[in-house]
């Protein structure tokens, strides 16, 4: 009954409000969809791409059993084990994740779920648990909804594993400044510490692979952060996804390790 009454509830709101392109504003065919135009401008991330951070790569076939890694994951390398971005956060795609997060287009989680399904396919079949990056519950008071979580929902229902959702595994302990104009120093020191396993739910990490779920990467501080609460909590794995990632030439100036 809930289900149908959803359904008709949305098709009402469709007629009163016709879809639109989640960066530009033009009618589209679905919801929280792109237009043609902005569809075919969207940098999706194909192969090859770092094994560790999910950032594109120069064209070459790997050899068999190689595993590509970005020359920054090699020198730098991450708290979690493998990563992967649905497209670079530019463009169409910058634009419907600020949409996303700051528009209440809610809509745009699910078509974005879609794309990260088909970035981390192998991530979400291997994991035991899919949980979203945080936010300290000020921010959330504020915002009335986690960005990273209405992702991470969306993802486990069209992967068939909402059973794997755990939107309150992890919890943001402090609330942090805003990361942007911070380089990889200045960003890692400013997420030190800031992540915790809630206390019930701290039995399920133990011995879990974990899929940590985000809107962007950056420079993965935050992303990092969040992993190493996790290990220390006895996960087994923990692997990233993100709707995107920063391209490399856009990154905040790095200022060492």
């Amino acid at each position: 009954m809930r289900t149908g009454l959803s359904a008709v509830a949305g098709a009402a709101l469709e007629a009163l409000y016709p879809p639109v392109c989640a960066a530009c504003g033009a009618e589209t065919a679905a919801q929280g969809g792109l237009c043609a135009d902005c569809f075919a401008e969207a940098a999706f991330i194909a192969a090859p791409f770092c094994d560790l951070c999910g950032a594109p790569l120069a064209e070459r076939a790997p050899e068999a059993g190689e595993r590509l890694v970005c020359e920054q994951c090699a020198r730098w390398p991450p708290a979690w084990s493998r990563g992967r971005a649905a497209a670079l956060y530019g463009g169409p795609i910058r634009k419907a994740a600020l949409a996303l997060k700051h528009a209440d287009r809610l809509d745009i989680a699910r078509t974005a779920a879609g794309w990260m399904q088909r970035a981390g396919r192998d991530l979400i079949a291997e994991c035991d648990l899919v949980a979203p990056v945080p936010l300290h519950w000020t921010r959330l008071l504020l915002r009335r909804f986690n960005q990273s979580a209405e992702l991470a929902r969306h993802l486990t229902q069209r992967a068939g594993r909402p059973e794997a959702f755990a939107p309150d595994l992890l919890i943001r302990r402090r609330a942090t400044p805003s990361q942007e104009g911070r380089g990889r120093a200045a960003r890692i020191e400013n997420m030190a510490g800031a992540f915790a396993l809630r206390a019930r739910r701290a039995p399920l990490a133990r011995g879990a692979r974990v899929l940590l779920v985000d809107d962007v990467i950056t420079t993965g501080a935050t992303l990092s952060a969040c992993a190493e609460a996790l290990r220390a909590a006895g996960a087994a794995d923990v692997a990233v996804l993100a709707l995107a990632r920063v391209a490399r030439d856009a990154e905040p100036h790095m200022t060492g390790a």
